[in-house]
């Protein structure tokens, strides 16, 4: 074989490797998919890993549902066997490190095994394409000791964060750190003793970012006609700063809770929440009730 001809093979080779970044293959099961990219030395997904990949989540008329890039916050996600023929996890299980593909799943397929109706958005009988790019494949083992030392980073940050917000609003000799990086600010102390583990709480709150943006409040939350927030203190029904914070207050006390993301929404964020944001809540234990027997949440 002479020069000339080893070019055209090597051409044709990358050609055909082109062409089949968009060509639709279709499994024994009926899944739909492209390959964009895919490294067969790199490290594939077994069934328990945790996968993290960005995701566009479109409907049959091309309309974004759902895009992690502009969200910056890529899906994590421990790999299970497909809960029906030709679903999405099908295709992610083909996956390894690196690799990029867009898989058509059945609308009807998917919310039927989810039991809910299709919102108006998705037309029954259509496909929905969910484009993927795999940055990381661990065991579970891998997985939390790396969150570990993310979040131990991100203590570090929000410890100063924290420090610097203090600073320049001249609130260092007014606040007060527990040991787990909650920061708090005595407005009114209150009376009497403090909720217990379990009790019943009423608490009217206010929650900021560190830039003064409300982003929820119990007097202006509709939804809560403006009464004050009830529920079970010290079993998990909120995040851990207000756990700590709340139950540290005295009925008609009222404080400012200065958060850590750690202790807050860390780095997944909620809603209008971002990622690693440090909160600061205006909270006032209205009044609570200790747990009687037989009344375990």
């Amino acid at each position: 074989m002479n020069l000339k001809t080893i070019g055209y093979a090597l051409g044709v080779c990358i050609l055909a490797a082109a062409c089949n970044q968009y060509r639709t293959q279709v499994t024994e099961n009926g899944l739909k998919y492209q390959l964009h990219e895919h490294d067969d030395k790199a490290r594939k997904a077994a069934m328990g890993d945790v996968m993290t990949f960005h995701l566009v989540l479109k409907n049959s008329e091309d309309s974004a549902l759902r895009d992690t890039y502009k969200e910056s916050i890529p899906v994590k996600l421990v790999l299970q066997q497909p809960p029906f023929k030709a679903s999405f996890e099908e295709g992610l299980a083909m996956l390894s490190k690196g690799d990029s593909a867009t898989f058509y799943v059945n609308a009807d397929s998917l919310f039927g095994k989810m039991m809910q109706p299709l919102p108006p958005m998705i037309k029954k009988g259509s496909d929905l394409s969910f484009t993927v790019k795999v940055l990381n494949v661990q065991n579970y083992e891998e997985f939390q000791k790396d969150q570990a030392e993310l979040g131990t980073k991100q203590k570090g940050v929000d410890d100063k964060v924290i420090e610097d917000y203090l600073a320049k609003n001249n609130l260092k000799g007014k606040a007060q750190k527990t040991s787990s990086g909650l920061r708090y600010i005595v407005e009114t102390e209150g009376t009497g003793g403090s909720p217990n583990a379990g009790d019943q709480v009423k608490v009217h709150y206010v929650g900021k970012l560190l830039d003064g943006t409300v982003f929820d409040g119990s007097r202006e939350n509709p939804q809560g006609g403006g009464q004050p927030l009830e529920f079970r203190v010290g079993v998990g029904m909120v995040i851990p700063g207000w756990e700590e914070g709340i139950m540290m207050m005295k009925k008609g006390g009222k404080r400012t809770l200065i958060i850590p993301s750690g202790l807050g929404y860390g780095s997944e964020g909620s809603g209008p929440i971002p990622p690693n944001a440090v909160l600061l809540f205006d909270v006032e234990l209205v009044d609570f009730s200790a747990q009687t027997v037989g009344n375990t949440p």
